[in-house]
Order: structure tokens, then sequence, then C-alpha cells
């Protein structure tokens, strides 16, 4: 009898919230290097979905505006629950 892997899972939705965590780590990089508060913009963005809360500085507001604010509000949820 041969000894078998066990099987690995692939989970879209993981794969989804990591790129919407390195999409938002970028975004709030660029947010520090222009000298806004990224939490407080963010936020800002999140509650309104106005995306002049978002600097263009390094494509940053067209970065976000390609995140679903749902599934962005999803992820952090999840996020958080999970640390």
């Amino acid at each position: 009898m041969a000894i078998s892997e066990p099987t690995a899972v692939f989970s879209l939705r993981d794969e989804k919230d990591m790129e919407i965590k390195q999409t938002m780590q970028q975004v709030y990089r660029a947010l520090e290097e222009k000298g806004y508060n990224p939490i407080n913009q963010i936020v800002g963005y999140i509650l309104s979905e106005d995306p002049t809360y978002i600097t263009t500085y390094k494509n940053a507001r067209a970065l976000i505006r390609r995140i679903d604010r749902d599934d962005l509000l999803q992820a952090l949820v999840r996020d958080y629950i999970r640390n």
C-alpha cells in the first residue's frame, strides 16, 4: 500500500483576502509617505466610498477602487477575528 500525502486545501477566499491585504498595505504605505494618517483616510474612504480620501500617489486611489467595499469589510472582519 502506497503512502499518500495529505490533500492540500485551496481556498479562493484566502487568496482573495491575501490580494486585498497586499493592496491595502500598498495604499497604507502611499498615504503614510505623503504624510497622511493612513487609518483615518482609509476609514473615511470605507465609510463614504469617496475616493478623494485616498491619494493618487503611487496609484493608491486606483488600487483601492479595484476592491469591492463589501469584500474589503469582510476581509477586515475575518482578519480581525482570526488574530
